[in-house]
């Protein structure tokens, strides 16, 4: 089935301040599918949360087009509105309220979309067991681990049904461990509620889960990348490794200290 465009950006361009002018984007085209499971990578400095700004309505460009779901977010009357029904977000940092327990921080985005109290409750309640945290949901946040924060703020994220997640950092603060799982949540919410997720990073591991990888440098999209398997990924670090090059090039160097049997392996994948 063919899918439609949910994200479409048009030579957008982000310039800050006035006298020393910062060009945090510069001319980015970019296209995002409905259910694509997005990395955004690319060094400090090279317009990733500017453009996840961009997307989410935070901040309106000082060139070019946004268009969510088709609508030009310049045109759109009431943003607030518009991005509460549209749109989630987790950062790396959670925010979540410390005075209200996991259910009570899952229907705050409810609120003003939702009327019926019931309503909410029963919303925040499935959203929670969605996560893995149908135990926790009376837990304020000091009572939970920085992973089931993090689960907390993305089950909140979803809280208004939104066509698409946008992510900054989510595993910033967290260990490796909570890391994957919560990269692996939001992979299978992805596959189970065909939700579109932009997920900005600078972990590789984390973005080599994701279906394709937008490098940035200088305020632009230089390179996408298609994710294979684990085995295409690994071999193409490989390739691109120091030994990989040298291996490559016919270097008998770099083969120095390997069996006549590894060697015959090392160059058949690289060939």
């Amino acid at each position: 089935m063919e899918k439609n465009v949910i994200v479409e950006t048009r030579d957008l361009v982000k310039v800050y301040g006035n006298g020393m002018e910062v060009r945090a984007l510069d001319g980015v085209d970019m296209r995002v599918m409905e259910g694509e499971f997005v990395a955004v990578m690319g060094p400090s400095g090279s317009g990733k949360s500017t453009l996840l700004n961009m997307v989410g309505a935070l901040d309106l460009p000082t060139e070019g087009q946004v268009l969510v779901s088709g609508q030009n977010m310049a045109q759109v009357r009431d943003l607030d509105t518009f991005r509460a029904r549209t749109v989630g977000f987790v950062f790396q940092m959670h925010n979540l309220i410390p005075t209200l327990n996991a259910r009570e921080n899952v229907e705050v985005p409810m609120m003003g979309q939702v009327s019926s109290r019931s309503e909410r409750r029963r919303r925040s309640a499935e959203l929670l067991e969605l996560v893995g945290l149908g135990d926790r949901m009376d837990h304020l946040p000091n009572q939970l681990s920085g992973g089931q924060r993090q689960r907390v703020a993305i089950a909140r994220s979803l809280a208004n049904e939104p066509a698409m997640i946008l992510a900054d950092e989510p595993t910033g603060n967290l260990d490796s461990a909570s890391g994957q799982e919560v990269i692996a949540l939001m992979h299978r919410l992805n596959q189970e509620l065909n939700t579109t997720f932009i997920i900005v990073t600078h972990d590789s591991a984390v973005a080599r889960q994701t279906d394709r990888i937008l490098i940035m440098r200088d305020g632009d999209i230089m390179h996408e990348h298609q994710v294979g398997t684990p085995f295409e990924e690994d071999l193409g670090a490989f390739r691109r490794s120091g030994l990989g090059k040298a291996i490559r090039a016919g270097d008998p160097q770099a083969l120095a200290g390997f069996s006549q049997e590894e060697r015959a392996v090392m160059e058949r994948l690289l060939a």
